[in-house]
C-alpha cells in the first residue's frame, strides 16, 4: 500500500508538471529573458530612458554645484566692494558664475552708455532715470539667460518621469494580452501556466516606476533649486544698482 501510493503521487507529480509546461522563472533576469519581443522592446526603451535621465541628473548636479559656489564666494566678496571698479576686480579673479556674468554685463552697459547727466565740481557724470531703466531690463535679461543656461535638459527629467510609466503600462498591457492568448492556444488555464506569462508582463511597469520615480525627484529638486538662483540673481541686480547708487553712478 505505501509503495503503490507513493508511485501513484510521483505519477499525479509528473502528470501536473507536464500540465505547467516549464519551469517558472523565479529571477527578474529569468523573466526577462523568457519575455515576449514586445515586453524586450518596452524594457529597452525604459534602459535608454533610464540612462538618459541619469545622465542628466549627474551633468546638471555638477553644473548647479559649481554655479551655487561660485557664486555665492563671489556674492559675499562682492557685498564689501565699495566701488565698481573694486568689484570688478573681484569678478575678474572669481570663479565664472551666472552672478560673474550678469556683472560682466551690468559692466559692458556702464562702459557702452555715456551717462546723460554731466559731471559737476563734486559729483561724476551720472545715469539718467530712462538709462536705469534700461540697465534694469538688461540685468532681467541676462539673469533669464543664466536660467536657461542652467534649466537646459532639466525638463526632459519631467518629460521621462510622466511618459515612462505610460510606456511601463503598454508593455504591461500587451504583455497580459500576449499570456492569454498563449492560454487560449495552449488549452491549459491552471495558476502554473497563467502566472509566469503575468510576471512577466509586470516587469514593464516594475521597470518604468523604477525610471519615473528618480527622474521625477530630480526634476523637482533642479525647478527648485533654479527658483531660488534666479531670486539670488535679482537680489544681486537690485545690490548692483545700490552699489552704483553709493558711487555716485545714479
Amino acid at each position: 500500500m505505501t509503495g503503490g501510493g507513493a508511485l501513484s503521487g510521483a505519477l499525479l507529480l509528473l502528470q501536473l508538471s507536464t500540465q505547467g509546461g516549464a519551469a517558472a522563472p523565479r529571477s527578474f533576469v529569468q523573466l526577462i529573458l523568457t519575455s515576449d519581443p514586445v515586453t524586450k522592446a518596452v524594457l529597452g526603451l525604459l534602459a535608454v530612458l533610464s540612462l538618459l535621465s541619469w545622465a542628466i541628473m549627474f551633468a546638471k548636479w555638477r553644473t548647479f554645484s559649481s554655479a551655487e559656489s561660485g557664486g555665492n564666494a563671489f556674492v559675499r566678496e562682492f557685498e564689501r566692494a565699495r566701488g565698481i571698479d573694486e568689484a570688478l576686480m573681484l569678478a575678474q579673479r572669481s570663479k565664472p558664475s551666472p552672478f560673474t556674468a550678469v556683472f560682466a554685463r551690468a559692466v559692458q552697459f556702464l562702459n557702452d552708455t555715456k551717462p546723460a547727466l554731466g559731471a559737476t565740481a563734486d559729483r561724476t557724470a551720472r545715469l539718467s532715470g530712462s538709462q536705469v531703466e534700461a540697465l534694469r531690463l538688461l540685468l532681467d535679461s541676462q539673469t533669464g539667460r543664466e536660467r536657461e543656461a542652467l534649466g537646459r535638459f532639466v525638463p526632459w527629467l519631467a518629460t521621462v518621469g510622466s511618459v515612462s510609466p505610460l510606456i511601463g503600462l503598454f508593455g504591461t498591457v500587451l504583455g497580459v494580452i500576449e499570456a492569454f492568448e498563449g492560454i487560449a492556444t495552449k488549452g491549459s488555464g491552471n495558476i502554473g501556466a497563467v502566472a509566469p506569462g503575468i510576471a512577466t508582463a509586470l516587469i514593464a511597469t516594475a521597470a518604468a516606476l523604477a525610471v519615473a520615480i528618480p527622474a521625477a525627484f530630480a526634476y523637482n529638486v533642479f525647478a527648485a533649486r533654479l527658483n531660488r538662483l534666479d531670486n539670488e540673481l535679482e537680489g544681486f541686480g537690485s545690490e548692483l544698482i545700490a552699489l552704483m547708487v553709493r558711487e555716485g553712478r545714479i
